[in-house]
């Protein structure tokens, strides 16, 4: 087949990246050549726009194991155990073919963490749609909400946390971002790196179809009208190879049979092929012809880049072929020996005992392209709240508003539909601040949250890129957990927009700031790339997961109140900053302003002062304040217990509704003992940190003194009526 410009196009290549192929090869490729060059050098497996920035954040640690590199992060949380984590988009494909691109998003990150040696104990989801009045949404909410329930309930991983968000800006590119988490022994990490000469090289799992083709290209190019057409470039999942899959490769990982391991998961057995053995500086020979195949007549192209799902390569050390084999049929699981690694460092494809393809490893990996592109910063808005510029309103009017709107909603309409308490390990499931999994048989456990804020980086990528990362830091820190490390999965538009990439590159420079001050570095990620349609480019959404460690397990605390009488501690200072707040949003369908600053000192000293707190004892509930202020917060505080409030009128601040609508960073709310406030105090007073004692817990009413009162029960009706007009 001659290749032509067109041809070329379609696989999602430049001419001068077509150009600089047959400079690597010294030759022209042939067509199976071209298909796995498309899908080496896309955005999704090269990371060629993003691969220079992502290089300048904090990736080591004490804590950390194994940082970015591999399928997924790894920590040490003591005892010889570690956490294994990593978060991944499937964007694309879950608005194309809802329920299947989430679904095959939850299998894929299952893979990357188990292929490390670790089993699953949570997955999470960071999950974005349009408008609810886009004619769109409903179907794609139900879809992606059914297909992340679907795979994890089958294959029995409870889906503990996570968030949904509605924005007009993901009208035409919904966002899918899926988190798993798995626990290992530190001494049995499994890494992807090729080793030795002449070794086998086994395909395990289900067998090779056609779906998925072209996947991770498809994932590197923005939509159009005719996104529609792209429906057979999704993966089709099934949950229960996965669990069979899941089993085999841990039992087979009890000994010292593998050399090393990897998924299939973007570009397929490509991606997998290469991946190993570019890290092992080896060479890779493949006998296609052996591949199971499920379709009939699948030629080499097909094999080589389809992203059918539940399969693993794996290389294996000498001797272990029938030992493994029998491992792999106990599970009713195909294991087939297709190739060997060589000293050759070439990939040398054959079938029916021809070469039809042979490329340098280090053409398809290090000599992929990297892009230096050129952006912009971002100009600071210039618009400033005026409270006295606007339409009054009263407290309860604006209060009611932000709770009943999409948004800010109860949500358990669709955390009911994950199983969040299979393999009873679950202590806090979602709701709270953060969840928290027991280690099994251990008095210790981890906390896991995912958080993102595409308005605040929209308006000013670096403050918004320090927010998150703090946000995130204090949800582990609200339910009593040292923060270790972090996830992160980046949604952006369109690199080749120089104001996009500036979001990108400013966001990011923000990121490393607050992991570098807070010790939280980054451990893995993904990067997702040209979010939008028809040139409308997505609000830049990085999302990022946190891992934190809780040594000692008691009963959780959660956010809601626990007690009537109790004393209410607001910790952090109040300035009143409403710029991109929820409280213009939804009250005034404005969007305008800078985000608050984000006071890195002040979220350190307070973070580490609550989780002193925390192991004397002192507190009865904690909860950090973030979208729509310190009135929402204690919002969700009360409708959770039932428990009501009365709040203090403030003395200082100018403006009511600055004060408690106001987003201000780096702020907790503290319910306590009035026996033990004084203690609480003293230990604030000691380390300099601000509060105030705002008021107290009471019986059945939510009231803010001088302004409104309102029944708890009434503030839960209004909590949970959207859904039902949707």
């Amino acid at each position: 087949m001659k290749i032509t410009n067109k041809i070329i196009e379609n696989h999602g290549l430049k001419l001068n990246e077509y150009e600089n192929i047959k400079k690597l090869l010294k030759r022209e490729p042939n067509f199976l050549e071209l298909g796995i060059f498309s899908a080496m050098w896309n955005e999704h497996c090269s990371y060629k726009s993003s691969r220079l920035h992502l290089k300048n954040l904090p990736t080591k640690g004490r804590q950390v194991i194994q940082g970015p590199g591999e399928n997924a992060g790894v920590i040490d949380i003591g005892d010889d155990d570690a956490i294994v984590f990593k978060i991944e988009s499937h964007n694309h494909p879950s608005f194309i073919e809802p329920y299947q691109g989430a679904a095959t998003g939850v299998g894929g990150i299952l893979r990357d963490v188990f292929t490390m040696g670790a089993r699953p104990i949570a997955l999470l989801n960071s999950i974005h749609f349009g408008s609810p009045k886009h004619p769109k949404t409903k179907s794609l909410l139900n879809g992606v909400v059914s297909g992340i329930g679907g795979y994890g309930n089958c294959i029995g991983i409870p889906t503990v946390a996570g968030e949904t968000k509605f924005d007009e800006t993901y009208n035409e590119n919904i966002l899918v971002n899926a988190m798993a988490v798995g626990h290992a022994k530190k001494n049995k990490i499994f890494y992807s790196k090729a080793k030795g000469l002449d070794k086998t090289v086994v395909y395990v799992g289900s067998k090779t179809g056609r779906d998925g083709i072209h996947g991770a290209s498809m994932a590197s190019a923005e939509f159009d009208e005719k996104s529609e057409e792209k429906k057979p470039t999704v993966q089709v999942g099934d949950p229960f190879t996965e669990k069979l899959l899941l089993e085999a490769c841990l039992e087979l990982m009890k000994d010292d049979s593998i050399i090393a391991i990897q998924d299939m998961g973007a570009a397929g057995l490509t991606s997998s092929s290469v991946e190993m053995a570019s890290k092992g500086s080896l060479g890779i020979e493949l006998e296609l012809d052996k591949i199971p195949c499920r379709e009939e007549n699948m030629t080499p192209y097909e094999m080589m880049l389809s992203e059918s799902q539940e399969r693993m390569l794996i290389i294996l050390e000498d001797g272990k072929e029938e030992y493994a084999k029998k491992i792999f049929q106990k599970w009713d699981l195909d294991f087939v020996i297709i190739g060997k690694t060589n000293n050759d460092k070439n990939l040398t494809l054959k079938f029916n005992k021809e070469v039809v393809g042979k490329i340098p490893i280090d053409a398809l990996a290090s000599k992929a392209p990297v892009y230096n592109r050129e952006w912009v910063k971002k100009k600071p808005t210039q618009y400033k709240v005026d409270l006295k510029k606007l339409k009054k309103i009263k407290v309860e009017d604006a209060l009611v508003k932000i709770l009943s709107s999409p948004n800010h909603s109860n949500k358990s309409w669709i955390t009911n539909q994950y199983d969040q308490m299979v393999m009873c390990d679950t202590i806090q499931r979602s709701g709270s601040d953060a969840a928290i999994i027991r280690i099994h048989n251990k008095d210790k456990a981890i906390a896991v949250s995912v958080d993102s804020s595409a308005n605040y980086c929209k308006s000013h990528p670096i403050t918004g890129g320090k927010q998150i990362v703090c946000e995130n830091w204090r949800n582990l820190i609200a339910v009593g957990a040292k923060p270790l490390a972090i996830t992160n999965c980046l949604n952006f538009g369109n690199p080749e927009n120089k104001e996009v990439m500036g979001e990108f590159a400013e966001c990011l420079i923000g990121i490393k700031e607050a992991c570098e001050y807070l010790n939280y570095p980054v451990v893995s990620g993904n990067v997702s790339f040209y979010n939008g349609t028809n040139n409308k480019n997505i609000y830049p959404t990085p999302v990022i997961g946190g891992v934190g460690l809780i040594k000692n397990v008691s009963k959780p605390l959660g956010h809601n109140f626990k007690k009537i009488k109790s004393n209410i501690i607001l910790v952090g200072k109040t300035f009143g900053h409403l710029g991109q707040s929820c409280f213009l949003r939804e009250n005034y369908s404005i969007n305008e302003g800078r985000p608050p600053e984000v006071n890195l000192a002040n979220e350190k000293n307070n973070g580490e002062i609550i989780l002193k707190l925390f192991e004397k004892n002192l507190l009865n509930s904690v909860h950090d304040i973030s979208n729509g202020g310190l009135i929402l917060a204690l919002c969700e505080m009360s409708i959770g217990s039932g428990i009501g409030i009365n709040i203090s009128k403030p003395k200082k601040l100018r403006n009511i509704l600055e004060y408690l609508f106001g987003e201000d960073q780096g702020r907790y709310i503290l319910e306590v003992d009035s026996e033990k406030v004084k203690n609480v105090e003293k230990m604030l007073i000691t380390n300099n940190i601000y509060y105030e004692n705002i008021g107290l817990t009471q019986n059945k009413y939510f009231e803010i003194e001088g302004e409104f009162k309102i029944n708890t029960n009434d503030l839960f009706k209004i909590n949970n009526q959207w859904y039902n007009d949707f």
